[in-house]
Order: C-alpha cells, then sequence, then structure tokens
C-alpha cells in the first residue's frame, strides 16, 4: 500500500498519484508536482489516501510543494498567454491551408513548452506549421491530434440528462461503448437519442452495464412460456428490468388477461447470452455499428 494523493491536470481527465510526503493537502488544493512533460500545476481531487500497489505507475513521484500565490499568478498569467497562442495558431493554419480544427493551446507550467490540440479527419503533415509557431513563441511546440470524445472532454458541456458532461467532470478514462449495452438496457436504438455530445455512443451506457446483465439473467425474456406459483402458464408480455417485475398473458376462464407477478413467483427455464429483439431500421443499425466501431478503434489506439 502507498499514501498518495490524486492530481487532475486542466487538459487531462485522468487522475495521477503522487506521494503528499509530510506536506498538509486536501482536496480541491493545487499543487506543483514533477510529470513527464515537466513542471505541473494541478488540482488535488481528494484527500490523501491509501492506494494498491499495482494501481499506482512507478516511481511514485513526490508533489513539490502546495501551490503558493506565485504559483497561482503564473497559472492564471499561463492561461491569458494560451489565448493569444490559439489566435496565433489559427492564422497560421489558415495560412497553410491545413484542414484541422484547432481545439485547445496549452502552456505548460514552466513555459517549455506549448501545447496545441486539434481534431483531423486524416494524417496532417503540419511540420512547416511547427516550424513558423517555434519561431513566434521561441519555445518547444507539439501538436496533439486528438479524437472526438477528447475534444468534447476538454471543452466541456451539457448531456441530454442536463447535468455537466461526466467526460469533463470526473471521468478519467473511456471505455469502449458498444450497442449490446443499449440493447440489455433495453434503450431505444436510435442514434440521436443514445449518442452523446460528441457523436459517439454515450459513455454512461457502460456505468449501469453490469447491474442490468445481473438483473436481466434473472428475468424471462419477452415471448417466453413461464408457470405462474398459482398454476398459471402464460406468455411473457413484458418486463420492468429495475422493478423485477414481468407481466404475463395468462387463461382465466377462459379469457385472456395480462397480470403482472414478481420474478420469483415465476418458474420458466433461463436462457444466458440470448440476443434481445429490439426493433431498429437498417440505416440506424448502421449508423450505430460505426460509432461502436469508432470507439473500438480509438480504444485500441489509445493502448498502443
Amino acid at each position: 500500500m502507498k499514501r498518495v494523493i490524486g492530481v487532475r491536470f486542466r487538459t487531462a481527465g485522468k487522475i495521477y498519484y503522487f506521494d503528499p510526503g509530510k506536506l498538509e493537502i486536501k482536496k480541491n488544493d493545487h499543487v506543483i508536482v514533477e510529470t513527464a512533460r515537466g513542471i505541473e500545476y494541478g488540482t488535488v481531487v481528494g484527500a490523501p489516501r491509501d492506494e494498491e500497489d499495482d494501481k499506482v505507475v512507478q516511481p511514485l513521484k513526490s508533489v513539490l510543494r502546495v501551490a503558493t500565490p506565485k504559483d497561482d499568478e503564473q497559472e492564471a498569467s499561463n492561461r491569458k498567454r494560451e489565448k493569444e497562442a490559439f489566435r496565433i495558431c489559427l492564422e497560421k493554419i489558415q495560412k497553410h491551408g491545413l484542414q484541422m480544427k484547432l481545439i485547445d493551446a496549452e502552456y505548460t507550467f514552466d513555459n517549455n513548452k506549448v501545447l496545441f490540440y486539434f481534431t483531423a479527419d486524416g494524417r496532417i503533415d503540419f511540420r512547416e506549421l511547427v516550424k513558423d509557431l517555434a519561431a513566434v513563441f521561441k519555445t518547444r511546440i507539439e501538436l496533439r491530434q486528438i479524437g472526438v470524445r477528447d475534444e468534447t472532454k476538454i471543452l466541456g458541456g451539457i448531456g441530454i440528462c442536463g447535468r455537466a458532461l461526466c467526460c469533463h467532470t470526473y471521468l478519467s478514462e473511456f471505455a469502449p461503448v458498444s450497442i449490446k449495452m443499449a440493447k440489455e438496457q433495453n434503450l431505444s436504438l436510435n442514434p440521436t437519442k443514445i449518442s452523446g455530445v460528441c457523436g459517439r455512443l454515450m459513455c454512461c451506457l457502460k456505468n449501469e452495464e453490469e447491474t442490468y446483465e445481473e438483473l436481466n439473467r434473472r428475468l424471462p425474456g419477452v415471448g417466453d412460456f413461464v408457470t405462474t406459483d398459482d398454476g398459471l402458464k402464460g406468455e411473457v408480455h413484458s418486463v420492468n428490468v429495475l422493478r423485477q417485475t414481468v407481466k404475463v398473458v395468462v387463461d382465466v376462464d377462459d379469457e385472456k388477461e395480462i397480470q403482472e407477478y414478481r420474478v420469483e413467483q415465476l418458474r420458466f427455464k433461463k436462457r444466458h447470452g440470448r440476443n434481445r429483439k429490439v426493433n431498429v431500421s437498417e440505416d440506424d443499425l448502421k449508423e450505430l455499428e460505426k460509432m461502436e466501431k469508432q470507439d473500438a478503434k480509438k480504444s485500441k489506439l489509445d493502448e498502443s
């Protein structure tokens, strides 16, 4: 076990761990740390805690200091300079006629590098652009191509739930999201309803995947035949996954009725891993499969 604090940086949603040493550090404090990019200014996301060794990237670096008022002033100054850097980079992109969308500009805390984040449909030859930018800023320049999910993570926004986007507020890493998750949660397979601001399948589909899988395993499927605890036999009309109730079409006095039962009141043959029948148009299915492949491709790139 290691005593650590989690630190988040402005454009990196992932939480990084550092050794707090004997410093008194609490949540939302700003700290100065050393990273692979150099000296950085970050925000503490929680009080110091013990973490398993295998969850901590070695070697575990120590926090250099809690940010001083002078450090805060330098960080604020960097944020102002970034706006000018963004404007200049936009002009240079237009000058070179590059098909790329500039998303953000970032100075490292010690000003030894300026990073520019952009999106593009394919590979961009930006060597001449880098030379131009280096001549203007007289420091190291890095252009980093990102995906649409990363763009949304940096810019932020409001989701269809009415809350700030998960990726911008707390989500550390993106997990692949599949059509199967939407089917498991009995959601409409309409791309506009299950895709996020970024145009990809919503990350929150992943949040409840395991819960829905477990709940669905206990339920019969629509169209299955079941026997009730009062001796009636019938066909499943619909299920309520969260309430764990089932509506069954049964014969009562030679008339068909729909009655609701708790799942424990029914006997049926469980079929694990069955495909759920969902009505979806061919165009919508193609669009969803495209989103799914894009997510899977991005995950492989991140791992490589």
